[in-house]
């Protein structure tokens, strides 16, 4: 073979590589399998909350190439025929009252519930989740105490009406934040106890944190993340479709492997739970 063809061939075998990734993600299956109506021609536009490390890796849309949720959108996108995926970043508690427009799908660790599907539509599930606890290192939290501590919650999210409804919190010890950067440095400045949010995410906190910070408990909920589309989307079975392939075919198996594991610096299911 010439140097012109082995150059040649060099180039093609590269722009195949290419081909088959999106951001950093390796990509499964066949591409252009199903066929959807995308908001922006050409790509596919999901919303999240950022930052999400594990899910989202970067703190800024330009700058996310990989994570579990984002390489999730890289699939769905591979098995639409598209080869971009444009990350918007958006309000937690906006996203799931429905408020955000023109996008074909949000995945931010979306608990799926009754009351939200009142305005969103929701995928079949992805990723089971339970309500962990996040302390500072050393600081004692059990079923007795509990309701005497000062908790962090996110606004919007599940936690809320767990501590308010199931623990039954007095509503001077519960204190709610706009964004998860907030909360984690309210509970490093001791303006709260513990913060209460899905273990899944707790746990990446507190790997993150050099020892500062630690998982101590949960909460068994059965709460399960879904993609949210927008309320009557035209998308909806074909995403569903997409998605219960990948489950199916293990490619969300590896993706927890792969961005999740080591983020999560442990079991979740070895974190202790505790009766509400």
């Amino acid at each position: 073979m010439s140097k012109k063809w082995v150059v040649l061939l060099a180039m093609a075998v590269a722009s195949l590589s290419l081909a088959q990734k999106i951001g950093d993600c390796e990509l499964t299956g066949k591409k252009g399998e199903f066929s959807i109506k995308p908001a922006v021609p050409g790509q596919l536009t999901v919303q999240t909350n950022l930052p999400a490390p594990g899910w989202w890796n970067g703190d800024t849309p330009q700058t996310i190439k990989s994570g579990f949720e984002y390489c999730l959108a890289a699939n769905i996108a591979h098995r639409a025929g598209l080869d971009k995926v444009a990350v918007q970043n958006v309000s937690f508690d906006a996203l799931v009252a429905g408020q955000t427009k023109a996008f074909d799908l949000a995945l931010s660790q979306v608990t799926i519930t009754d009351e939200r599907k009142k305005v969103v539509d929701f995928s079949p599930p992805y990723f089971s989740s339970d309500q962990g606890l996040l302390v500072r290192k050393g600081t004692k939290v059990d079923s007795s105490n509990i309701k005497s501590l000062k908790i962090g919650v996110q606004q919007g999210t599940t936690a809320v009406d767990f501590v308010k409804n199931v623990l039954k919190v007095p509503a001077a010890n519960i204190r709610v934040f706009p964004d998860t950067p907030n909360m984690f440095t309210a509970l490093q400045a001791r303006q709260v106890d513990v913060v209460m949010l899905d273990t899944a995410i707790v746990l990446v906190q507190a790997a993150k944190s050099n020892g500062a910070l630690e998982v101590v408990g949960q909460y068994k909920t059965g709460e399960s993340y879904g993609a949210i589309y927008p309320k009557n989307s035209p998308n909806r079975a074909t995403f569903d479709r997409i998605i219960q392939a990948l489950i199916a075919d293990g490619t969300v198996k590896k993706l927890t492997q792969t961005y999740l594991a080591k983020e999560f610096g442990g079991d979740p299911t070895a974190i202790p739970y505790l009766k509400p």
